[in-house]
């Protein structure tokens, strides 16, 4: 069985792609070519398109990977041929006809959770004064510092948009669950990933497990990168 070496890497909302950076140099050092999407935030079919953009880009098959609201949007693009396997981090996993925030109502949000309603642009931002403990109560304040100013604006209509063709349904998924997520709470987390038949792993970290714990990340990726 020859391991697939391409990776490419999507951002989900309050984030950037600067925030891979540590699961870009485990995998990068151990051969395999990363490709991280600029994930534009500003709808679903935007979304979709760039990680199009990127698979096309790659020479053969691929495993795409999605964090948080990135999970969404690697469900819709999955479907491109290059894509060998899907990876969803503390992920958004919805099938065909169903939107994120179907599933971020499954259950009552946590105290910590600092997702504010759409302003009058239709943006969503996440509160300054709990961004670190809903998001990445595992990061230092000089990460969350940074994070917090780099995050792009999320337009709500993505969260809101349903999913065509569920790409899970046909492709191997594997996912992290990020147990101490007060974002996307794990019970969702595993109620998501259960329902795919995902094979799913736990690791103790907070909703931006993919930068407090990026070798469990990047461990998860390799697993999937050499079982298909």
């Amino acid at each position: 069985m020859k391991t697939i070496k391409n990776i490419v890497l999507v951002h989900g909302a309050f984030a950037d792609g600067s925030g891979w950076r540590g699961v870009y140099n485990i995998l990068s050092g151990q051969g395999y070519n990363v490709t991280i999407v600029h994930n534009p935030l500003t709808s679903l079919e935007d979304g979709a398109l760039a990680i199009k953009i990127a698979l096309d880009r790659q020479d053969g098959p691929s495993v795409l990977v999605g964090h948080s609201y990135g999970g969404v949007l690697i469900t819709e693009a999955g479907n491109h041929p290059n894509v060998a396997a899907l990876v969803y981090v503390a992920a958004f996993q919805p099938d065909s006809g169903e939107t994120a925030l179907q599933w971020a109502q499954t259950a009552p949000p946590a105290p910590e959770s600092g997702v504010l309603p759409p302003d009058e642009n239709g943006i969503i931002y996440y509160d300054k004064d709990k961004y670190h403990a809903g998001l990445c109560a595992d990061l230092s304040t000089d990460d969350v510092d940074f994070m917090y100013a780099s995050q792009g604006a999320f337009y709500a209509k993505g969260f809101v948009t349903p999913i065509t063709n569920a790409a899970w349904q046909a492709k191997p998924a594997y996912a992290v669950i990020a147990t101490q997520d007060k974002s996307i709470l794990p019970q969702i987390q595993e109620a998501m990933y259960k329902r795919s038949n995902t094979t799913a792993t736990r690791v103790t970290g907070s909703h931006l497990v993919y930068i407090s714990q990026p070798k469990a990340v990047a461990d998860v990726i390799i697993t999937a990168s050499k079982s298909v």
